[in-house]
């Protein structure tokens, strides 16, 4: 039987052509516009991030940002549409809390933290404002938690999801506290409020920035804030730890990945032009007014940050016995 060979010719015109072919697959980075999703509906801390860097970000990359609020199932349906998306670096995903604690909470939540993505940044901290409706006839945390004791199983607060930086921070609250408020799950930090700000729950554990605006509007009561320091944003306010509750404190972290296999040099471009964004002033400045704290990392330190927020929150999921529905 007679070897097939390919002509001398054909050879010679795949040499010359695989410089160019190698050169177009590692062309530059973007050359079109870049996806955020959200994993949550808008009005939460992670679209207000999402929303506070886009347009800075789009020019520090020089493309377009398409923020894609997919929203439900503790942030599981956004996270694991991030999973699955091509690994370009053209998809990202702006997480917080929920990436890590819905992993523990689900039997299978679709994706791991850990496994299926390349961590970019971490991004900023908030912390959270404890309101409450203006028909609850409480003003302090200490009014609060004895009314709770008083009235075990009876008294409402909104979470933004199973698992969410809400629910969390309202589970972290009844340990403390020793009290029993009911946990109202809600499609994300919007509805979470706006439940609040209806009356159809009394008590809510939301990000400052949307709590301050109602607190202005006079349509909540805020009562205490997670940090272990006042917020500018709610002046007057003290924090929850000083009031009533020691040994409280929750601040949500927000941090940018992209799926797993993202070539190592574009998760080190997004990661610088990240950095670049956050201390753009403008960004500065909306950060500033939603009483962000910034915070930025290299990729490995927010891999190893991820690692240890999984372990602390399964820890505390299993105390509380927390369960997903």
């Amino acid at each position: 039987m007679q070897a097939h060979r390919c002509p001398v010719r054909y050879l010679v015109l795949c040499a010359a052509l695989w410089p160019a072919a190698a050169a177009a697959q590692s062309g530059p980075f973007p050359i079109k516009p870049l996806r955020v999703i959200v994993p949550f509906p808008p009005g939460g801390s992670v679209d207000f991030n999402a929303r506070a860097i886009s347009d800075r970000f789009a020019e520090h990359l020089g493309q377009p940002i398409v923020v894609d609020n997919r929203g439900g199932a503790s942030g599981t349906i956004g996270s694991t549409a991030a999973a699955r998306s091509a690994p370009d670096g053209y998809t990202l995903v702006l997480q917080s809390v929920p990436f890590v604690t819905a992993v523990v909470l689900y039997k299978n939540a679709g994706y791991d933290p850990l496994q299926d993505f390349a961590p970019i940044s971490l991004m900023s901290n908030v912390p959270m404002a404890l309101t409450v409706h203006p028909s609850l006839p409480v003003r302090t945390v200490g009014e609060l938690i004895a009314l709770a004791r008083a009235r075990p199983g009876e008294i409402n607060y909104a979470g933004s999801g199973v698992g969410s930086n809400s629910h969390i921070t309202g589970e972290l609250f009844n340990m403390l506290a020793k009290t029993s408020l009911v946990p109202i799950q809600y499609k994300g930090g919007g509805p979470a409020l706006a439940a609040v700000v209806s009356g159809e729950v009394q008590v809510g554990f939301s990000n400052i920035p949307q709590s301050a605006l109602m607190v202005a509007a006079k349509r909540l009561r805020p009562i205490g804030v997670s940090s272990l320091k006042p917020s500018p944003a709610l002046p007057g306010v003290p924090p929850v730890a000083e009031a009533g509750l020691p040994g409280f404190e929750f601040s949500a972290w927000h941090g940018l990945l992209a799926p797993r296999g993202t070539p190592p040099a574009i998760v080190d471009l997004l990661n610088r032009k990240l950095i670049d964004t956050i201390a753009d002033p403008v960004v500065v400045a909306r950060f500033q007014k939603g009483d962000l704290e910034p915070v930025t990392t290299t990729p490995g330190a927010y891999t190893e940050f991820l690692r240890k927020e999984l372990e602390k929150w399964r820890q505390v999921i299993r105390d509380r016995n927390i369960r997903a529905e």
